[in-house]
């Protein structure tokens, strides 16, 4: 039985989490290859990409189900419940109680740096070699959570410079208030920051090895970043980028009744205002989806406009496909974008608007 004291457990903890991390990207690339599926949200050469990125989405949420299930094991049920409430507070006290020391943190540093390394742990000395473990499986516990989330699920992997390591820090403080509750171990403050750190261990994991095994363009796409920082920080509106959004659109129509009946009830657009404007004989419409606005002005004459372009962005384009067909609206193919070379989708609008929906 696997029991998280045991040395043999961390050695087979240790090395499942290799196998998962360096592994899993290498046999998700290969196979991904080989049917001919785009894992970037482009377009994809197997006519049955969808189903078949929907069966890896799922073959990859029972990876992440049979690690929960370890992970709740090795916390929960392998160990017994105890008579009392137990709580440890203050931080590092395992690492006090296994590793002495002839001489402070600052000493051991500067030893390190003027002796080496062979000298400078020749004055550590190892008392309670469990109690190191204990903290070494702590952290290896947390280091596939951090890795998974950002591999697993979109939410995590759009801030995987953040998301998952905050994750890990609220699953682990969960856990350790379970423990308390149950009486299934300690409430221990070192456990909080073991878990935290081995959760950031993962998440620098996924950045290192699993988004550059799985994304081949990513020395270019670096590159550019890097050289489009450089220069962003010495232009007029970078330093304010947060709090700018692209959040209207305006376009030119002909018959409001199409414009509305387009917009609001096939698109499913909210009219948010609608003005009389005296001077060209039309009406002006203001709809809005989500942070998403789109102004119209009609003229009600049959003016002949020049073509007119809409694109909007949004997630799972083949579930918006079927719905927009299901109300009449007839899309060409998924096309790949030449910017972002990822899917897109268009279809036309009242007037000959060509409305694009860019997946994200």
């Amino acid at each position: 039985m696997l029991n998280a004291n045991r040395m043999s457990t961390n050695i087979i903890v240790t090395v499942l989490v290799m196998l998962l991390v360096f592994v899993l990207p290498l046999v998700d690339r290969r196979i991904c290859t080989r049917l001919g599926l785009n894992l970037h949200h482009g377009v994809s050469t197997n006519p049955k990409a969808d189903a078949l990125l929907q069966i890896r989405q799922l073959i990859l949420f029972a990876v992440f189900f049979v690690y929960v299930m370890v992970f709740a094991y090795l916390v929960f049920f392998s160990r017994s419940a105890s008579e009392e409430y137990l709580v440890h507070i203050a931080p590092f006290v395992d690492l006090q109680n296994a590793i002495s020391t002839d001489y402070g943190l600052s000493d051991f540093l500067v030893t390190l740096f003027r002796g080496g390394i062979q000298e400078a742990f020749s004055h550590v000395y190892v008392l309670k070699f469990e109690d190191i473990a204990q903290v070494y499986m702590n952290i290896m516990l947390y280091v596939p959570m951090g890795y998974l989330l950002p591999y697993v699920f979109e939410f995590f992997r759009s801030r995987s410079g953040i998301r998952p390591v905050l994750a890990c820090f609220v699953i682990s403080f969960i856990t350790e208030n379970l423990q308390l509750i149950f009486r299934r171990g300690f409430y221990d403050m070192d456990d909080l920051l073991s878990n935290t750190f081995g959760g950031l261990i993962g998440q620098l994991l996924f950045i290192a090895v699993g988004y550059v095994v799985t994304h081949p363009d990513w020395r270019s796409e670096l590159f550019t970043y890097r050289r489009w920082r450089k220069a962003a920080r010495r232009s007029a509106l970078y330093p304010f980028a947060r709090g700018i959004k692209l959040s209207r659109t305006t376009l030119l129509g002909t018959d409001e009744d199409a414009v509305y009946f387009f917009y609001v009830t096939k698109l499913g657009f909210r009219p948010r205002k609608q003005l009389t404007v005296e001077y060209s004989f039309g009406t002006d419409f203001l709809f809005e989806m989500g942070n998403s606005q789109v102004e119209v002005h009609c003229s009600n004459r049959p003016d002949k406009l020049p073509t007119q372009y809409l694109s909007i962005s949004a997630r799972n384009l083949p579930s918006i496909r079927d719905r927009l067909k299901a109300h009449d609206v007839e899309t060409g193919p998924f096309e790949q974008d030449p910017y972002t070379g990822q899917r897109r989708m268009s279809f036309t609008g009242p007037d000959g608007v060509i409305v694009t929906i860019l997946e994200e």
